[in-house]
């Protein structure tokens, strides 16, 4: 292995790492998580909400996680939910709970920022209501003018986290009269903005919410604290630290297919914000990226296969949301997008997840180049949605190999197409593929050398 590699099994790394998607999501960012933890003493959640879902498979039993980082099935390992996150504490509650009932350890080992905002039910009304109006036809057109967010409330949440004076965080759960003071504020203006959007729903009640969010601050008070402190310490004390993201960087609010992008800082740059840690700490990059190419809700998708060929790779892969269960849209792995989103987030390594799915086609497609509308080429990526809708997307053609992969070891035992398939990865990205996952499975994963 070289000297930088993360995954070293029998050394401490000696690095911060951060892992983070290359793509619009669910490209395996838990399994990854799961499998550096080992090496690493506190794990970071830094961005985004219950709308993201992370999933690690151990022995066949499989976990899936929405707030609480992954590193949460090491007991021995510190996590933390900093700052940048959006807190639903009626859903990390549940969440908690569930993971205990399966025997996994929740205490001391998880804190949560008391900067944290939080995500309250009219969060949730809102991001419905507006989805439905912008998906209406009420604006003289035949658009569905909607973003396909997961209705759970992050889009809000995040707006009122800018406007400051309409917005909860997670220490003000902890002071039953100032959280009241809030939310007689808030549940004035947000009854009647939820009129306006057609909600049909009795006013919002300020002691009703306080009394029930207050309970849930007594419960989660044991783990609330100023991560910003504790985490600044944990880097005095030498402890090493893995970043988890949440979402993807092509979902990314600056960095993304706007408008069809998630509301945080979902790329590396996420993390200083996200955390209080300066952007230094951050040695290592791990950008994880599926063997093809994955997209949930709406925005462009140039190298989407709606056909045969996007259902088979759906149904190999079991491409459904972990969070919403939605089908996920599929097509052929887009090399611009990857590179990219590997130059935004300071990538020094990939993970290659899902290779395993590809097996069994004749050929397999990698998009080079796209074609815009006056025809000339470009080999850059673009993040307006509007435009990037125009594309075409160019493939470089590859001969696919029929073996099933899943009992790989090493990457010299990989047919020799599928070697060739992650050589030319790593060449038009210009990183090194560190890690290769064929199958759901700790165990189902090759380290590149």
């Amino acid at each position: 292995m070289t000297q930088h590699d993360p995954i070293s099994p029998d050394n401490k790394p000696g690095h911060h790492t951060a892992v983070v998607g290359l793509q619009w999501g669910d490209e395996g960012k838990g399994k990854i998580v799961d499998l550096l933890t080992a090496q690493h003493d506190v794990i970071v959640r830094y961005n985004g909400g219950a709308n993201a879902g992370h999933t690690v498979v151990v022995d066949d039993q499989k976990y899936a996680l929405h707030l609480i980082p992954s590193g949460i099935l090491y007991p021995d390992k510190m996590c933390v939910i900093a700052n940048g996150v959006v807190v639903d504490p009626q859903v990390l509650i549940e969440e908690i709970e569930a993971l205990r009932a399966r025997g996994v350890e929740v205490g001391d080992n998880l804190y949560i920022s008391d900067r944290a905002h939080v995500v309250m039910p009219y969060h949730k009304e809102h991001d419905a209501a507006l989805e439905r109006v912008l998906s209406s036809k009420a604006f003289g057109d035949d658009g569905d003018h909607s973003i396909g967010t997961t209705r759970r409330g992050i889009g809000p949440a995040y707006a009122d986290k800018v406007h400051r004076s309409t917005a909860i965080r997670v220490g003000d759960l902890l002071d039953t009269d100032h959280l009241h003071g809030i939310l007689r504020v808030i549940c004035t203006i947000r009854t009647a903005e939820l009129a306006a959007l057609g909600v049909e729903a009795p006013p919002l009640n300020a002691d009703d919410l306080c009394q029930r969010y207050a309970a849930f601050g007594r419960r989660l008070r044991p783990h609330i604290t100023d991560s910003t402190y504790l985490l600044h310490q944990c880097l005095a004390d030498g402890r090493w630290i893995l970043f988890e993201g949440a979402n993807a960087c092509l979902l990314d609010i600056d960095h993304g297919t706007y408008p069809y992008v998630t509301s945080s800082n979902c790329s590396a740059l996420g993390i200083p914000p996200g955390t209080g840690l300066p952007g230094r700490h951050v040695e290592l990059v791990l950008g994880t990226m599926k063997a093809y190419t994955s997209r949930v809700g709406e925005g462009p998708f140039p190298t989407e296969q709606d056909n045969p060929i996007g259902e088979r790779i759906r149904s190999r892969g079991q491409e459904y949301g972990t969070t919403t269960n939605r089908p996920r849209r599929c097509g052929w792995l887009d090399l611009v997008a990857v590179r990219y989103s590997a130059m935004i987030c300071g990538a020094t390594g990939l993970a290659c997840m899902l290779l395993d799915v590809l097996s069994g086609f004749d050929e397999v497609k990698l998009c080079t180049h796209y074609r815009l509308p006056d025809g000339t080429l470009t080999d850059r990526f673009i993040p307006d949605a509007w435009r990037l809708g125009k594309v075409e997307a160019v493939y470089d053609t590859l001969p696919g190999w029929t073996e099933e992969i899943d009992e790989a070891t090493d990457r010299s035992a990989l047919p020799g197409n599928a070697r060739r398939y992650l050589d030319r990865i790593e060449a038009f990205v210009g990183i090194p593929i560190e890690i290769i996952s064929v199958g759901p499975e700790r165990t189902q994963t090759v380290v590149s050398v």
